[in-house]
């Protein structure tokens, strides 16, 4: 693990997931800039010293001249975005796997020569897209593609916060605010891109072009904390897609809306076990997580019976699992290089579009 020390939020997060199947070890770190940090815990997870690296570079460069039966399998990166590329790139160029926190660079020109990275490498790479790892958000994607809904016409997604709706004075704030340690959109690319990926996961279609409107509403915030944009799809699917972080008492609103021909599907993160699924002739229908109906691919993701709640932690040890099903299987995984491009791609084209008067603007790989 690269970053994710003592203080930090979201790696703690990534360890209770890689190891809620039993399936991963966390063996080394670099998990911070300060040695002390990096020391302490490396001691409050039971490593040995010698494995809690100062620097990434020294991790990759000790990790590879250990036994093959000894050394990491795959990195995983948990820093602030503006390190996800050096990282990965020294990861693969050392002949290690990797599994990265979104967004996978800073800009699309990073990610543009990362995918030439993990090409030459033939390592595996994949993205933390957590929400794909929700059996219901498959079992959407599974009704859409057997034609369940008709031809999909029209797509809502929102991801709503409001924990940046004034002044906040902490380290999460600090830097995802920053440009030169976020990138050019603040919230869009921190939970924009979310709902992007969920769309385009859901319906299997490529969103094409976006027009779109970057706010920020804080004043002295460099980066936008709210936006909203149009988008159409292939297939001729329209859709709007909005994100905040200033909606006061929102607190991880995510969610998403899509209706076809002859019906439609709604999901909610924060009610993430059930899924609705709509038509245009009898009453509404609610699916429910775990149970014996779902398709095989979907019960494989869940850990207890019906009516035991499953959440953030297992959606997100789903992605672990398949990353490591894919290691040892050497299959693909759901959010790997061209979700990252694709990504990043979505902002560059918000930010453009938002900059000219929301004229319509062309996602571009």
């Amino acid at each position: 693990m690269v970053g994710g020390g003592s203080g930090a939020f979201i790696g703690e997060i990534h360890r209770l997931a890689a190891r809620l199947d039993g399936q991963i070890d966390l063996v080394c770190g670099a998990f911070s800039r300060d040695p002390d940090n990096c020391r302490k815990t490396g001691q409050e997870l039971g490593l040995d010293p010698a494995r809690c690296y100062n620097s990434y570079a020294d991790m990759m460069d000790a990790e590879a001249g250990l036994p093959a039966e000894t050394r990491m399998n795959f990195v995983v990166i948990v820093t602030p975005n503006h390190v996800h590329f050096p990282v990965a790139k020294a990861a693969l160029e050392a002949g290690f796997h990797v599994l990265s926190d979104k967004p996978a660079t800073l800009n699309l020109q990073e990610a543009r020569e990362l995918a030439d990275i993990v090409l030459k490498s033939g390592r595996a790479y994949g993205l933390t897209h957590t929400y794909l790892g929700y059996p219901l958000v498959t079992v959407a994607r599974e009704i859409i593609a057997n034609g369940g809904i008709g031809k999909v016409r029209k797509v809502f997604a929102e991801y709503i916060q409001g924990w940046l709706a004034g002044e906040v004075d902490n380290k999460q704030a600090d830097w995802r605010t920053d440009p030169a340690r976020s990138g050019a959109s603040g919230c869009m690319g921190d939970i924009g891109t979310h709902a992007h990926n969920l769309v385009e996961y859901v319906t299997d279609r490529k969103m094409t072009h976006v027009a779109a409107d970057l706010t920020v509403f804080v004043e002295g915030r460099r980066l936008d904390d709210d936006g909203s944009t149009l988008f159409r799809m292939e297939d001729g699917i329209k859709g709007t897609l909005s994100a905040s972080q200033v909606c006061v008492g929102r607190e991880n609103s995510l969610s998403i809306r899509v209706y076809g021909e002859t019906g439609g599907l709604e999901w909610h993160q924060e009610e993430p076990n059930t899924l609705i699924r709509t038509y245009a002739d009898r009453p509404a229908e609610i699916i429910r997580a775990g149970q014996g109906y779902l398709s095989e691919p979907a019960k494989s993701q869940f850990r207890t019976p019906p009516g035991h709640p499953e959440g953030y932690i297992e959606a997100f040890a789903n992605i672990y699992l398949e990353f490591a099903d894919a290691l040892r299987t050497e299959g693909g995984v759901k959010a790997g290089m061209n979700a990252a491009l694709r990504g990043m791609a979505f902002v560059e084209a918000l930010v453009e579009s938002s900059e000219n008067n929301s004229v319509w603007t062309e996602i571009r790989i």
